[in-house]
């Protein structure tokens, strides 16, 4: 009897995407003479055991009792020893594992057709990139391992994803981690973790991206120096603006007329909520050129606290952007679906992020690769196995139960292994679809 063999889409999506060849070859420089693992095979093997719920090294063991499924899984010391060597050497690692996930991206990408991010990408239908920041606790004393801003104790690592919009989910581009005590609204590690992002995506060439790549970012994003960043680019941006109470006194002046209806998820117009621009009301001299300042005002929900900037029993946000066309309520309702950016980060931390297992550093920067590969593995096997179904939006929690649990009987016969999967099973023939479709798939060349 074999579990998880449910997972095996998972190998299939490593396979069409080149990941696993890619891996290989990126890392072959770690791999000692006479080794019997593959330094790209063990990091693969890593990614899909937290991709199946792991949260430490030791969890490879749930692949390594399948080596009839899986293939042979290194044991825990070899596991450990090769993160030794990657961390000692970490930029250079880092370096090989990002240019295998970016090719193998590509291929996904390509791979994925209508159903890519960038597909028919320009100025008006844009790649969205979200940044945002999250609180990762260390239950022990790690290095670099800080108190934080909300009297805990860990890291604070920033994050870029690529947004599949409504109809999918999305996948990381760049885990910059931090100590915990590292800044909110550090420009730095805004324009780091960009750089780390564009070179992720396909298809972009040169210093000035276009503004077919639009960047999001909660009011830590709101910063001269990121914001001058992105315009040198010639980024599109949405990104939170801080208000004053001075602010907040030229947004009262403002006449009845100057308020449109704001829409709700739908994109109808929503009751209790309008929007405006104030960027003539505002002096922007120091801010980039084009820079427009949106704001909004609400019925806060029942139960909400006011906060100073508030006015009139209404909950104001703002919010700047480089966007000279659309209704101030689609640019409104565009910025708001940031918002997604928590699902992909509660996604990431239920693939390993929500616990930092290792001590130095370098290594658990290692292990944040890890689990951008893992939930880019994921992400990656529902574009292409799951599209047009609902398990194209499930959540790793879901799949893992409905899909990647799924059990099957090994058996061989006339010197060929078969894998029988449980006939049983709810969701069986949606992963048999998803093998179908990949195996329909070209090759990576």
């Amino acid at each position: 009897m074999v579990s998880h063999a449910g997972a095996t889409v998972l190998l299939r999506a490593a396979e069409k995407t080149g990941l696993n060849s890619g891996l290989s070859t990126a890392l072959a420089r770690w791999r000692k003479p006479l080794a019997t693992h593959d330094p790209g095979k063990i990091l693969l093997d890593l990614a899909v055991a937290v991709a199946l719920g792991g949260d430490c090294l030791a969890d490879i063991n749930q692949v390594r009792a399948v080596p009839a499924v899986f293939g042979p899984v290194a044991s825990d010391p070899t596991v450990s020893r090769l993160i030794s060597a990657l961390a000692a050497d970490a930029p250079a690692a880092l370096s090989a594992i990002n240019t295998a996930r970016a090719a193998a991206r590509e291929q996904a990408w390509t791979a994925a057709g209508t159903a890519a991010p960038n597909h028919d990408r320009d100025v008006r239908h844009p790649l969205i990139i979200d940044l945002d920041a999250t609180l990762v606790t260390a239950h022990s004393e790690k290095e670099h391992a800080t108190p934080n801003w909300k009297k805990g104790f860990g890291f604070h690592p920033l994050c870029a994803f690529a947004d599949h919009q409504a109809a999918g989910t999305g996948e990381p581009l760049s885990i910059l981690l931090r100590p915990g005590n590292a800044g909110s609204n550090t420009a730095a590690d805004h324009i780091t973790v960009v750089e780390y992002a564009l070179a992720q995506v396909p298809g972009i060439d040169g210093y000035r991206v276009g503004k077919t790549v639009l960047i999001r970012a909660d009011s830590a994003g709101g910063t001269h120096d990121f914001l001058d960043y992105l315009t040198r680019r010639r980024l599109a941006y949405s990104v939170g603006f801080g208000l004053t109470e001075a602010i907040a006194e030229i947004i009262d002046r403002l006449s009845p007329e100057a308020w449109t209806p704001a829409y709700d998820a739908d994109g109808v117009e929503r009751d209790g909520a309008w929007v405006a621009e104030v960027t003539g009301m505002l002096g922007l001299s120091g801010w980039p050129e084009g820079m427009r300042v949106i704001v909004r005002k609400e019925r806060p929900h029942p139960g909400a606290q006011l906060r100073f900037t508030d006015s009139d029993g209404m909950r104001l946000t703002a919010f700047a952007t480089n966007t000279s066309r659309g209704q101030l309520a689609e640019l409104e309702l565009r910025h708001r679906r940031r918002a997604r950016c928590e699902d992909r980060i509660r996604t990431a931390k239920d693939c390993g992020l929500t616990n930092l297992p290792l001590h130095g550093f370098d290594q658990n920067r290692i292990w944040c690769a890890i689990v951008a590969v893992a939930c880019e593995l994921i992400a990656w096997t529902q574009m292409l196995a799951f599209d047009a179904t609902p398990a194209r939006r499930w959540e790793p929690k879901r799949l893992r139960l409905q899909v990647f649990s799924i059990a099957a009987r090994l058996t061989r016969h006339a010197r060929r292994t078969r894998l029988k999967l449980a006939a049983t099973a709810p969701h069986l023939q949606l992963l048999l679809d998803g093998l179908t479709r990949l195996a329909a798939l070209p090759d990576p060349g």
